[in-house]
């Protein structure tokens, strides 16, 4: 896809038209990753964040929230049990907290490999190389880290670095393909200032990076937070991105098209959205995974990165057998091993296939 085809489509609102897009991007997921779908346990592992970020729950200034952190084994008492359910992946996920030790991360990613056949996918913010490197070296399949926005000031304008300096994301995600990670990535949507033009630059810099695992969401500030009160990051005008499910589906529906191997989940956030059908209609467009949420119950509710999650008080065994009728519901199976992404002769790209909108 060309990058004014992209455009068009994120400016599309004509139900027939997306409907040609949703179809699109289900018959490349049915030829590129199949119907399968694959069940990633997530585990969040930390609610402290040092980060400052201005819409996030975790933010280390919002004193309203209860802090926690998992002990190595509690997290691998998640890990035995994802194993029981039959899933071939946990994320170990949390805010980004110095008090995860390297060390400790390491250990706990050596005894999940040595314990079980998962693969392990971290998605703990901004790290040291070296620190990238030692898990890498423990075992750890899979690193996740959205770079948000490609818009480089809009990304600071809403992301105030971490107070002892951070790390360029996009340089980060270079490094972790060194290291050979399978690298996920992603984006979110509606930001105020993001314009239709920056999205589409995000989804051609999907490509670019070529990513394995790509992951969006709405953009859903929290509101003990300075954007959860009112504070708007610049003006797009008519050309604002929408925060909404509507768009969610299209971003998700390009990235499938432009990165026709990737995994990509149909998230809690579009269930957040639309609880009763959200999930199911990001898997008729695009996504392939899904992520049941593994943390116990008494810190769940405490991982608010935005407000009224949903599933936040489901059992893992309830969230798991939820999401497999849902599955079983729209006639696709539930994947087996790892789920790791296709292998495939096409590359992402933005500079094949139709260009039906390119002179609109």
């Amino acid at each position: 896809m060309k990058h004014a085809e992209i455009l068009g489509w994120l400016r599309e609102t004509s139900p027939g038209r997306l409907e040609t897009l949703w179809h699109r991007a289900d018959r490349v997921r049915q030829e590129y990753v199949g119907g399968e779908v694959h069940l990633r346990g997530l585990i969040e592992v930390s609610n402290y964040c040092v980060r400052m970020c201005m819409y996030c729950g975790l933010r280390a200034a919002n004193d309203r929230l209860g802090r926690y952190r998992m002990t190595p084994e509690e997290v691998l008492d998640c890990a035995r049990l994802a194993q029981r359910l039959g899933y071939g992946t946990v994320v170990l996920q949390s805010g980004e907290d110095d008090g995860l030790s390297a060390e400790m991360v390491a250990g706990i990613v050596r005894q999940i490999k040595a314990e079980t056949p998962l693969a392990v996918t971290l998605s703990l913010g901004e790290r040291s190389p070296d620190e990238l490197a030692l898990w890498r070296r423990a075992g750890a399949d899979r690193y996740l880290l959205r770079f948000e926005t490609s818009n480089r000031a809009l990304y600071e304008r809403i992301h105030p670095p971490r107070p002892a300096g951070g790390y360029d994301r996009l340089e980060l995600l270079g490094e972790l393909g060194r290291l050979g990670y399978q690298v996920g990535s992603g984006v979110m949507i509606g930001i105020p200032g993001q314009t239709f033009a920056d999205l589409a630059d995000d989804i051609a810099l999907f490509a670019e990076l070529d990513l394995d695992m790509i992951g969006v969401g709405p953009y859903l500030p929290h509101p003990h937070t300075p954007m959860g009160v009112g504070l708007v990051a610049g003006a797009a005008g008519n050309e604002q991105v929408p925060a909404d499910e509507l768009t969610t589906y299209k971003v998700i529906a390009l990235a499938r098209l432009v990165c026709p191997r990737a995994n990509i989940p149909a998230t809690t956030a579009l269930a957040t959205l639309n609880r009763q059908n959200g999930r199911e209609l990001g898997l008729t467009r695009g996504a392939n995974v899904v992520m049941p949420n593994l943390t116990p119950v008494r810190y769940r509710q405490l991982y608010e990165i935005y407000p009224n999650k949903a599933c936040v008080s489901e059992t893992a065994e309830d969230c798991h057998g939820c999401l497999r009728g849902r599955i079983a519901a729209l006639g696709r199976t539930v994947g087996r091993g790892r789920g790791d992404a296709a292998t495939s002769p096409v590359p992402c790209s933005t500079t094949s296939g139709s260009n039906e909108y390119a002179e609109r």
